[in-house]
């Protein structure tokens, strides 16, 4: 999410996160789940979906730990997470600091979050108004 420029997996798979990063944007709160989320959704009419594996539910559950001691907060399911302005600096400030990248290893995409991250953000489509920079 602190990421998501628009590219990803499918043309499906981009046209719905499109649609979540503008919720978010909008204001809508994050949820946390267990198993697959609203961003797997594109992804779940495949024969053997990715995010069914145990390597997805390990990132997941690193990446929640990472956010967690972050925000000082136990993070389970059904913790709801405000996207407001000085939490999303916050956040992308640890994540180009590297403090939110544990659950990144390995994954193919690391490279284009980096360079994202690198650019400063620029381009991402999770933008909550009054975004305090970086």
């Amino acid at each position: 999410m602190l990421t998501y420029v628009g590219k990803g997996y499918t043309p499906d798979f981009v046209a719905n996160y499109d649609r979540i990063a503008r919720r978010l944007s909008d204001g809508e709160d994050v949820l946390v789940v267990d198993g697959p989320d609203d961003v797997c959704a594109a992804l779940l009419c495949e024969s053997d979906p990715h995010c069914f594996r145990d390597s997805v539910r390990l990132r997941d559950a690193q990446a929640a730990a990472d956010v967690g001691d972050l925000l000082d907060l136990t993070i389970s399911v059904g913790t709801r997470i405000e996207l407001h302005p000085p939490l999303l600096a916050r956040m992308r400030k640890a994540f180009t600091g590297g403090s939110l990248r544990k659950a990144c290893g390995g994954c193919e995409w690391s490279d284009l979050c980096s360079g994202i991250a690198a650019d400063g953000y620029g381009e991402v489509r999770v933008r909550v108004e009054a975004e305090v920079p970086l």
